[in-house]
């Protein structure tokens, strides 16, 4: 992304990688059947990008980090990310609005990338954020219009976008290495 940190590059890089994998993983629950080839295909260079990058960050993790004396903020911004998908999936499933969940949860990570940028004093995470939060705002105008699970819209704007964000935070790293 757009840090000065080499060792948040390398982990920012192949963390996005490997929630791309995940987040196209779930747009295979009920995926149009034009898009399957480019989801397995998606998901094959996420988990790629992660582990290429996962190494690089193993290797460097005596590196500076942005989160020094911020261990406790980024402990707190991950609990409440993780509570605030947990109980909105909750309670969609008791409403009976299961279909939901993929893009409540896609919401909930694309709005923690905001503070997030500000704990690793990187844009570029706050600008995938940004862009993710666009994007759900229309998939949502969609899904009004359908049945299909939201994993159909949500799964792939949020593969997409982490993908591409994790290989130019490859291409931006590679220098650095």
């Amino acid at each position: 992304m757009l840090t000065e940190f080499l060792r948040d590059q390398f982990f920012t890089t192949a963390w996005f990688g490997l929630m791309a994998f995940v987040w196209f993983g779930w747009s295979q629950e009920s995926p149009d059947q034009r898009w399957r080839v480019w989801l397995g295909a998606g998901s094959v260079l996420g988990i790629g990008i992660a582990v290429a990058f996962g190494i690089l960050t193993a290797t460097n993790w005596d590196q500076p980090t942005a989160l020094e004396g911020k261990y406790a903020w980024f402990g707190v911004l991950t609990v409440a990310e993780v509570v605030a998908a947990g109980v909105g999936c909750l309670l969609l499933s008791r409403r009976g609005a299961s279909r939901w969940m993929a893009w409540w949860v896609a919401l909930v990570v694309a709005v923690h990338f905001l503070p997030l940028a500000l704990l690793l004093n990187d844009l570029g995470v706050a600008a995938v954020g940004l862009v993710q939060l666009a994007a759900l705002a229309v998939v949502a105008r969609r899904l009004r219009t359908t049945d299909a699970p939201s994993s159909r819209s949500a799964g792939p704007v949020m593969g997409a976008t982490l993908l591409l964000s994790a290989a130019i935070g490859a291409l931006l790293a590679v220098p650095g290495a």
